[in-house]
């Protein structure tokens, strides 16, 4: 959704913002401090670990307890209830679940049942994000927002064509928000790297990205055999490569359907009125 003028959003009855960027910007952090000023909050990896892959991830909690031949006999007999605790905040049940490729006896999962996992992840992802319309309306109708922020994870690029008006997603979020652009610094970059090396994460890569980067990885450290990579390790690589990868497409997005705001300049904003006043110029900005 783009405006022939930043008053156009600012005086609009409704405003509906997708903010996407690479993690650590900010996204997260905005989209709570909005709801205090009453925007309605949707989290697209909320959706996903919940709507889409929650009975994937609870079957997975399931068998990991039947390895354990005292709990095994309890969810013989339906004496034990296993869920997932998964929240805004606490997405760990999901990360968990799409674990990271590699050793088994360190945690790795095969290369197939890794990829299989991720294409769970990419379909999912692409219906949380198509999602978006009905809760922008639901929003509306059960609790009286007129303002509705989606905060989306940083693999929404890897499930789209930033470039194609036409693509599902795109066309999707574009027709029903304005799409935002939260830019960080190469210096942001190399910090998320860091604390990615201190606290990996499992990500989502493109299939020929992963297969690419997954060939690589093996060749640079005299790797044969899937079973002996080391799962941090390609972790900690792979994250970096695909982090640096996103980043010119992240821009892309923007450049063709949406707008951008820096997150430093984020950073200052401290309620809705001032978030209404970054779009602002944001929206003015694109006009020149």
């Amino acid at each position: 959704m783009l405006f022939s003028s930043a008053d156009e959003f600012v005086k609009a009855p409704r405003r509906a913002v997708t903010v996407f960027g690479m993690a650590g910007v900010g996204k997260t952090r905005l989209s709570n401090m909005l709801r205090a000023s009453k925007w309605f909050h949707y989290s697209a990896d909320y959706r996903i670990g919940t709507r889409y892959m929650g009975e994937y991830i609870v079957d997975n909690f399931k068998l990991e307890a039947m390895k354990v031949p005292f709990l095994a006999e309890l969810l013989r007999s339906d004496s034990i209830y296993i869920s997932s605790n998964i929240t805004f905040d606490n997405l760990d049940p999901l990360s968990t679940y799409l674990g990271t490729p590699g050793n088994p006896d360190k945690g790795g999962l095969p290369l197939a049942e890794y990829q299989r996992r991720q294409e769970q992840h990419r379909i999912a992802e692409v219906d949380a994000l198509k999602d978006v319309p009905h809760f922008i309306e639901r929003a509306k109708a059960l609790y009286g927002y007129d303002d509705f922020i989606a905060d989306t994870g940083g693999s929404l690029i890897e499930v789209i064509d930033p470039t194609d008006p036409q693509d599902p997603v795109v066309k999707t979020l574009a027709a029903s928000t304005a799409l935002l652009y939260i830019r960080g610094t190469e210096k942001d970059a190399t910090e998320l790297v860091r604390r990615f090396r201190q606290s990996p994460k499992p990500m989502y890569y493109r299939p020929p990205f992963l297969i690419e980067k997954w060939a690589e990885y093996k060749l640079i450290n005299g790797i044969v055999e899937d079973c002996d990579v080391d799962p941090l390790g390609f972790g900690a690589w792979g994250f970096e490569a695909l982090l640096h990868d996103r980043l010119p497409r992240y821009q892309a997005l923007a450049d063709n359907f949406g707008y951008v705001v820096e997150a430093s300049d984020l950073a200052t904003v401290r309620d809705g009125d001032e978030f209404i006043d970054l779009m602002a110029a944001a929206i003015e900005q694109r006009m020149r």
